[in-house]
């Protein structure tokens, strides 16, 4: 019987669409591991390429039922017509939440790798303090060449806080979400102990190359000072030797 063969596509179409939505749709996914993210969103990709596979099967159905009831009497198409209807619905609705999932997780994904790469490029820039402050960790020479070190560190750490921003936005966007909510915390953790711990670094250093500078500074003066004396000395005893005055006729510095 033709009605029953209908039928009998229709409900192995149900039961499909049944199926796919309580495998992909209402079923509660957790990511706590970047694999579990990356799985979920190739799992949904698969889902809603066989879904839209399955459109076919729909159309011929839909073909069959019309032409059967164009041939049918009146009393034979108004149950089958409902049940097409609800086919085509439940269809339509599938392909679009699991498209709209699909996209959400993929999404997600992505924000998750800009998250790393905002963290690979904070790191790479703490990397560099790092190594800055290991070069100025004893400077020698004098107010100038430390005057050069200071401004190098000054220059460093004049950074953007843009990074910083956009890292702490993208973390609560998945962490609100329970997604990867652990690692995250994880890693931000580790990243922002690192960063103040070299901030406080870096300003504990600037004032100790400020003082630094200070000293060396006073030290010039001094030892300018100092030579400018002795040159005045210099020239006196020049001026008494030229003359032959004896050592005892001299004041007491100059002797």
């Amino acid at each position: 019987d033709k009605t029953v063969s209908l039928r009998k596509d229709l409900s192995e179409m149900h039961e499909w669409i049944t199926q796919a939505e309580e495998e992909y749709l209402e079923r509660d996914f957790e990511y706590k591991t970047p694999d579990e993210l990356q799985k979920a969103v190739e799992e949904l990709k698969r889902a809603k390429e066989e879904a839209l596979q399955k459109e076919v099967k729909v159309k011929l159905i839909t073909d069959s039922v019309n032409n059967f009831i164009a041939k049918a009497p009146p009393a034979a198409h108004e149950a089958l017509k409902k049940e097409l209807d609800v086919l085509i619905t439940s269809y339509q609705q599938l392909c679009s939440r699991l498209n709209g999932k699909w996209k959400t997780l993929e999404e997600v994904w992505a924000c998750w790798r800009e998250l790393l790469s905002y963290l690979d490029a904070e790191n790479k820039w703490l990397n560099e303090i790092e190594l800055k402050l290991k070069a100025t960790e004893n400077v020698q020479g004098g107010a100038e060449e430390i005057s050069e070190s200071l401004d190098s560190l000054e220059r460093l750490m004049r950074h953007p806080e843009d990074n910083r921003n956009q890292i702490r936005e993208l973390a609560q966007t998945l962490t609100d979400g329970g997604i990867l909510d652990e690692l995250i915390n994880e890693k931000l953790e580790k990243f922002n102990t690192r960063w103040e711990e070299l901030q406080q670094e870096a300003v504990r250093r600037q004032k100790s190359l400020e003082q630094s500078i200070q000293s060396a500074q006073e030290t010039d003066k001094t030892l300018r000072l100092i030579q400018e004396s002795l040159a005045v000395i210099d020239k006196q005893l020049t001026a008494y030797a030229a003359d032959r005055v004896d050592a005892a006729q001299v004041p007491q510095e100059a002797q």
